[in-house]
């Protein structure tokens, strides 16, 4: 291993991952550049496990953080790791990604354009074997968004625009200051802001991760839903002397995002109550009449909830 090479420090929050760590430890040691071009700090934090994922931690010769009691969530493991964290650069990997060859060199190669580089990446379903792109149609290799124009897409729930889900995400350590919320234990939205706010950021154009699903989404979970749509509003207050107006349609298409879901799941007087709340569109109203008769049809027709 070379010295004096940039360090990137990647930090792995695990629990129960013993069907797939070490598929998401091998897409890292296989990384195009490693050794010659960069080096890695791999810091892996452990929330109690009860099945063997700290033996293959350990068959790795990981030396490993653990927790002294299960948190309910991974961000006390990313937290841990930002705090032990020595590189330049730091990544934070879900334990079920799955990471391309080229992931890192491809982000390092444009790091000295903004502190924060995200990429495109692929959802791969293991139960359905279907896998969905998501990646800016553009010729360029990399895109530059100028200060603020990711930040408030995210503050607004967009679709367009920037792919910044987290675990494409590569950052720089002046920014590790910046730690997660551990009431939840498993909510980012306050964390992206807080990254994204006053920041010029880079996109690489390429899918360069695999998103690993089973079937099912944690954004259809009840309870996960319900709590990233409180610490949504709670973190809205932060910002709202300072941006009123985004913040106010952030707070409506908060309430109408969750009530879609409850749409979806069939919670029609659920879904009623935050459709009263959201953004009057022709597209809630229409949402709000079929709660009483049609939704069947709706939800077999549209894709009601992303």
């Amino acid at each position: 291993m070379k010295k004096n090479l940039p360090k990137v420090s990647i930090i792995i929050a695990t629990y129960n991952s013993g069907p797939y760590i070490q598929e998401t430890l091998n897409s890292i040691y296989k990384q195009t550049g490693l050794g010659e071009q960069f080096n890695i700090e791999l810091i892996v934090v452990d929330d109690c496990s009860t099945d063997d994922t700290q033996q293959i931690l350990k068959s790795n010769d990981l030396i490993f953080f653990a927790t002294n009691e299960n948190s309910g969530g991974p961000n006390r493991g990313r937290n841990i790791g930002l705090k032990e964290a020595t590189g330049q650069h730091i990544c934070i990997v879900d334990h079920d990604d799955q990471w391309l060859q080229g992931k890192l060199l491809a982000q390092l190669e444009v790091c000295h354009l903004a502190l924060i580089i995200s990429s495109g990446f692929s959802v791969v379903n293991k139960t359905t074997g279907d896998s969905l792109n998501h990646q800016n149609k553009t010729k360029d290799p990399y895109i530059v968004y100028d200060r603020g124009v990711t930040f408030f897409n995210k503050m607004l729930k967009q679709k367009k625009g920037q792919n910044t889900y987290l675990g494409s995400i590569m950052f720089s350590s002046e920014l590790k200051h910046i730690l997660f919320e551990e009431h939840f234990g498993m909510v980012d939205f306050d964390w992206l802001l807080r990254m994204f706010d006053g920041q010029k950021l880079v996109e690489v154009n390429q899918c360069l991760y695999n998103r690993i699903v089973f079937g099912s989404n944690l954004s259809l979970n009840e309870a996960y839903r319900i709590k990233d749509f409180y610490y949504t509003l709670l973190t809205l207050e932060d910002y709202w002397d300072r941006y009123p107006q985004h913040c106010l349609l952030s707070y409506k298409r908060s309430h109408g995002s969750l009530a879609r879901y409850y749409y979806l799941m069939g919670n029609m007087k659920r879904a009623r109550f935050y459709f009263l709340k959201s953004e009057l569109t022709a597209k809630t109203i229409l949402y709000y009449i079929t709660t009483f008769a049609g939704h069947s049809y709706v939800k077999k027709k549209f894709n009601v909830f992303g």
